[in-house]
C-alpha cells in the first residue's frame, strides 16, 4: 500500500510548480487582488466618511440641543419651513426650562457681501451674545456681538476666517466697512476657524446682531412677529439633554397650542450622529459587498485557471498516480496551490488597498482608516475562497484515470 505523502513534500511540489509557471500564476492571483484592495479601499473610505461626519457632528457640543420650525413630513418633502418658530419661544424656553443653561436665537440668510470690488456669497447669521458659548465658537481677533449692540440694533458684523480672506485679503480688518444687501455694516472681529458641517463652512459666515436683522435685512412678519430660523439650546451638561429636550417639547406644544403634529422639531447631536452612523454603517457595508463580489469573481477566476491547468497537467497527474502517489495526495497538492495562489493574492490586495487608503487620507480632507481586524478578516476570507473553488480541480485531478492520463504519452 502506498504511504501518504508528507505535507512537506506536498506543499514544496505546489510551490514548485507555481514558480514554474509564474505568469499563470499571477494571472490567476489578480482577480483575487483586485478583490482585497477593493474591499480594503471601499471599507477604508467609509469609515473615513463615517469619522469625518461624526467629527464635524462633534463641534455641535455634546449638550446642544437645535429647536427647528417644520414637521417631519414637511422635511422629508423638502416644504419649506413655516415660521413657527418665533422669539418670543425662545425667550420662553430660557424662562420657563430649568434644565436649560442658555438659549440662542437665530435668523440665517443668503446674501452677497461686498468690500470694495470684491464680493462673496456668505450665510447671514443674526445672533444674540449667548452663539458664542452655546455653539462652542472662538474669537480670533476682535470681539464678538454685545448686549449694547444687541439693544442698540448697531451695524456691526463678524466675519468667518475664509470670508475675510475673500474680502480682506491684506491688511487690517477690524474698523473695515462692507456691504450686505446695500446696507453698511463695520467689522468688529473675526472668527477662529471652525470647519464645515454637512458641507456648511462655518467660516464663511457672517454674524450680526439678531435685532440688526431684523430691523434692516429681513424685517418683522406682520403675522408671525420674530420669526427664527432654528433655535440653540445648551443644557445644564449632557446628562441633561433627555430632560431638556422633554421639557421643551411640552412647552412649545403648549405654547403652539398643539393637539397632534408638531409644527417644530427637537434635535440633539446624538440624534444625528445616530443617523449618520446608520447611513455611513449602511454605505460602508454596501461598499464592503461590492468588494467582496470582486473577491468572488476572484475566486471563479483560481477556479477556471485550475481546472485549465488539470488539463494540461493530465500526463503528469497520471505518471504520478502510476509511480504509487495516492488520490488524496494529488487532491493535497491542488488545494495547496489554490490556497496558496488565494492567500499570497490576498495579501498582496491587501498591501495595496492599505496603500491606497493611506493615500485618500492624507490627499483629501477624508480622514479615511482601516481597522486590523478588517485586514484579518479580508486575507483569511480570500484564503477560504481559495480552498473552496480549488475543491472541484483538486477533486477532478485525484478522480483521474492514470491509465486514461497516460495514454497521450
Amino acid at each position: 500500500m502506498a504511504r501518504k505523502l508528507p505535507l512537506n513534500e506536498t506543499v514544496g511540489m505546489a510551490l514548485n510548480t507555481l514558480r514554474a509557471n509564474r505568469l499563470r500564476s499571477l494571472l490567476t492571483m489578480l482577480g483575487i487582488v483586485i478583490g482585497n484592495a477593493s474591499v480594503i479601499t471601499l471599507v477604508g473610505v467609509g469609515r473615513g466618511a463615517q469619522n469625518l461626519a461624526e467629527e464635524q457632528l462633534s463641534n455641535l457640543g455634546a449638550n446642544v440641543l437645535f429647536v427647528v420650525p417644520g414637521n417631519n413630513d414637511a422635511r422629508r418633502r423638502g416644504v419649506a419651513f413655516p415660521k413657527t418658530l418665533v422669539l418670543e419661544d425662545s425667550e420662553a424656553i430660557a424662562e420657563q426650562v430649568p434644565s436649560v443653561k442658555r438659549v440662542a436665537p437665530q435668523i440665517s440668510t443668503t446674501a452677497v457681501v461686498q468690500a470694495g470690488s470684491r464680493s462673496s456669497s456668505s450665510s447671514i447669521s443674526g445672533v444674540t451674545p449667548a452663539f458664542l458659548p452655546v455653539r462652542s465658537f472662538e474669537v480670533a481677533r476682535g470681539r464678538f456681538i454685545s448686549q449694547q449692540d444687541l439693544r442698540s440694533a448697531r451695524s456691526v458684523v463678524v466675519i468667518g476666517p475664509d470670508l475675510r480672506d475673500k474680502l480682506f485679503p491684506t491688511g487690517p480688518v477690524i474698523g473695515q466697512n462692507l456691504r450686505i444687501k446695500d446696507q453698511s455694516f463695520s467689522v468688529i472681529g473675526v472668527m477662529a476657524p471652525k470647519g464645515a458641517v454637512f458641507g456648511n463652512n462655518q467660516d464663511e459666515n457672517a454674524y450680526i446682531p439678531l435685532s440688526t436683522m431684523v430691523s434692516r435685512l429681513t424685517g418683522r412678519d406682520p403675522t408671525y412677529g420674530v420669526s427664527l430660523s432654528f433655535i440653540s439650546v445648551e443644557a445644564l451638561d449632557e446628562a441633561s439633554t433627555g430632560a431638556a429636550k422633554f421639557q421643551i417639547t411640552n412647552l412649545l406644544r403648549q405654547r403652539h397650542r398643539i393637539l397632534r403634529d408638531d409644527d417644530f422639531a427637537v434635535r440633539s447631536q446624538k440624534d444625528a450622529l445616530t443617523i449618520v452612523g446608520t447611513i455611513t454603517g449602511g454605505l460602508t457595508l454596501m461598499l464592503a459587498a461590492i468588494g467582496g463580489v470582486s473577491l468572488l469573481v476572484g475566486g471563479i477566476g483560481i477556479m477556471n485557471i485550475m481546472l485549465v491547468s488539470v488539463s494540461e497537467r493530465t500526463e503528469e497527474i497520471g505518471l504520478r498516480k502510476a509511480l504509487g502517489a495516492r488520490s488524496s495526495d494529488v487532491l493535497s497538492q491542488f488545494l495547496v496551490e489554490s490556497l496558496v495562489l488565494a492567500t499570497l493574492g490576498g495579501v498582496i490586495g491587501t498591501a495595496t488597498g492599505l496603500g491606497t487608503v493611506a493615500v485618500v487620507a492624507a490627499l483629501t480632507p477624508l480622514p479615511a482608516t482601516i481597522g486590523a481586524s478588517v485586514v484579518l478578516v479580508t486575507v483569511t476570507l480570500s484564503g477560504s475562497i481559495g480552498l473552496f473553488f480549488g475543491v472541484i480541480p483538486a477533486r477532478r485531478a485525484a478522480r483521474l484515470d492514470p491509465i486514461v492520463a497516460l495514454r497521450s504519452l
